[in-house]
């Protein structure tokens, strides 16, 4: 189980410091929540990801599943010791993959909406049905894309997969809901996710922490019932899930309607939000933890974040340039490494240049939340 107490609450915002422990140590909030999908960061050794200060890891239900099975990682004795790290985890729920690989694949949406709904060709009404998933009452039908055989997930194979994984911290099984829905329609998925909420917590037998997920996508008054009746469940802390308005504003205001209706007692993580300019916003809405794929994702396409903004290595101009990646970061990349060098294996295909930038922009982000949590600290956030 957790136990997660409340250090300092901010006078200028809904922003808290706090102290998530584990059975594998010690979260100090808020936090950055490093994306390993199939059990690691791409690129990175475990011992490598510990460099980076990152504290908390997520893997993916889903994919685990799928290879190299959940059994494998049960006989392994868990998670943290199949991959070898010593510090908390997580598991989504494969909710997430309801979304990415149904109407998120279809319309070619994210969970915000930049241009909503301007990019979105059709909008999803009540008994639509996504192209690639069958989404059903009891749980939802996908095709393994290694053996194109047909599999089943809902909440209680959900829990049974997680408590197998053996991760810290669970998710309760949900709809991860698209941009662009109707009113009917989130109508009815939100009552769907809060009956697969109260199953997953029947279905429990570990004692690992379990998550509720609330749903409502960008609707006031859904949001805030899915607040209201996950908040009275049994739940050890709470995510915030689905797809989160038109833009960054619409996501600000999405957790003004919802974090004040859950208990202040437990953790709040936000899933799948977290570039660099949306974390101050995030967590002075109260968030405590937060996943991205951001640092993870932008490294492996050349991309590092410093202080003076995103760098682009596959720019030909940087193979004269011999600075660090950013000269006011002091991780073991920029204090060893020159960004000619990088963007020689950038443009060569190296693995080697996006395992650095991996590294740097990981710490990069780490060294970021360490900040606003210094701001809070001090008073100034």
């Amino acid at each position: 189980m957790i136990e997660f107490s409340i250090l300092k609450r901010s006078k200028k915002s809904k922003a808290r410091l706090g102290i998530l422990k584990t059975p594998h140590g010690e979260v100090e909030t808020p936090a950055f929540v490093g994306v390993a999908t199939n059990a690691t960061i791409k690129a990175l050794r475990s011992d490598e990801v510990v460099r980076t200060n990152t504290q908390l890891l997520i893997s993916n239900t889903y994919h685990l599943h799928i290879a190299p099975g959940e059994q494998v990682l049960e006989k392994a004795g868990g998670i943290n010791k199949f991959m070898d790290w010593p510090r908390p985890t997580m598991t989504d729920s494969g909710g997430f993959q309801v979304f990415s690989l149904g109407f998120g694949r279809d319309l070619g949406v994210g969970k915000v909406a930049k241009s909503f709904p301007g990019k979105i060709e059709r909008l999803v009404e009540k008994n639509t049905q996504p192209n690639h998933v069958k989404i059903t009452d009891d749980g939802v039908f996908f095709r393994s894309p290694l053996s194109g055989k047909e599999m089943f997930l809902g909440p209680k194979e959900s829990i049974g997969i997680q408590e197998k994984i053996g991760a810290d911290i669970i998710f309760a099984f949900d709809e991860c809901t698209p941009p662009g829905a109707t009113r009917p329609y989130i109508v009815t998925s939100s009552e769907r996710t809060h009956r697969w909420a109260a199953e997953c917590l029947r279905a429990r037998r570990s004692k690992q922490a379990l998550y509720g997920i609330v749903q409502g996508s960008h609707f006031k008054d859904l949001r805030q019932e899915s607040a209201r009746i996950i908040n009275a469940m049994d739940f050890d802390g709470f995510g915030i899930g689905g797809d989160l308005g038109e833009s960054k504003i619409g996501t600000r205001d999405v957790l003004g309607w919802t974090l004040p209706l859950l208990s202040e007692k437990k953790p709040r993580h936000l899933l799948g939000i977290g570039h660099i300019e949306d974390i101050e916003l995030i967590i002075k809405q109260g968030v405590d933890t937060f996943d991205c794929t951001v640092p993870t994702h932008y490294a492996r396409r050349g991309v590092a974040f410093t202080s003076e903004g995103r760098v682009d290595f596959m720019k030909s101009n940087l193979l004269d340039d011999k600075d660090p990646i950013d000269a006011k970061c002091d991780c073991l990349v920029c204090k060893n490494y020159r960004r000619n060098y990088i963007a020689h294996l950038v443009r060569a295909q190296e693995i080697t240049g996006g395992a650095l930038l991996t590294f740097h922009n990981l710490y990069f982000f780490n060294a970021y939340v360490a900040n606003v949590r210094e701001k809070i600290k001090k008073g100034k956030l």
